[in-house]
């Protein structure tokens, strides 16, 4: 999938100006080949193992994996918050962080929660989003699916702050991407199987939803109307400067 990876990402970026808040995927017939391969893999290998690790696995464990790894995000989404000036956000997300790891056992409890610290799960796209980067076309990776522009960039160093950057031990590094990788796919499989039953176009349908939702996280769930969003465009002002 190299010459393809580099096909998305060369096309990406000449082809960022062209995308706009109304035409947002000018790389969509290359997009739904990308989108097709991994709805066959998917098919072939990720869900039925997801399937699997659901029916066998103790819901308490299953539990346990998704906190861990939410614990993590916490952290770095505590950084991403102050690089956007929410220091007061950020400051609750290392509440979270150290209150889940050392209360929680290195955060396969979550007790922040009950304490009331909110998640904020910010990532380096959305700090992007906020520094005025605008979304520019959209994407479908192999494996790692739906993005943007903008979001392919923060890609590599979300994937830095993640726990298998900091294991050397090939073994367990590869453990821990797997069971992250499944243990993602195992929370959506209710939400798959419905957007199976109801899209008449699967491909335009998690567009549609991916593109909303990150526009909705960069606006912290309050984005302007269509007609003042400019975070598609390059010429965009800063999103920070856009009203919540």
């Amino acid at each position: 999938m190299r010459p393809v990876a580099a096909a998305l990402l060369g096309s990406a970026a000449l082809l960022a100006g062209c995308a706009t808040a109304q035409h947002p995927d000018p790389l969509e017939p290359l997009n739904r080949k990308v989108f097709a391969f991994n709805e066959a893999v998917d098919g072939a290998v990720l869900k039925p193992v997801a399937q699997v690790y659901k029916a066998v696995l103790p819901s308490p464990i299953q539990l346990a994996v998704t906190n861990f790894f939410g614990n993590v995000k916490d952290a770095w989404s505590a950084v991403n918050l102050f690089m956007q000036g929410r220091f007061a956000d950020g400051l609750s997300d290392v509440m979270r962080f150290g209150t889940n790891t050392v209360f929680g056992f290195a955060g396969v409890m979550d007790i922040a929660t009950e304490l009331g610290f909110e998640r904020h799960g910010e990532d380096f796209g959305q700090t992007l989003g906020r520094w005025g980067v605008p979304s520019g076309a959209y994407i479908v990776w192999p494996i790692l699916g739906p993005s943007t522009v903008r979001d392919s960039i923060g890609l590599p160093v979300d994937i830095m702050a993640t726990p298998t950057s900091v294991v050397s031990v090939p073994l367990t590094r590869n453990t821990l991407t797997g069971l992250q990788l499944v243990s993602a796919r195992a929370g959506v499989l209710t939400a798959t199987g419905l957007i199976d039953d109801i899209a008449l176009d699967k491909y335009a349908f998690v567009r549609n939803a991916y593109l909303q939702r990150r526009r909705s996280l960069v606006y912290d769930g309050n984005p302007p109307d269509e007609e003042e969003d400019t975070t598609m465009a390059p010429s965009a002002e800063p999103a920070a400067s856009a009203p919540r």
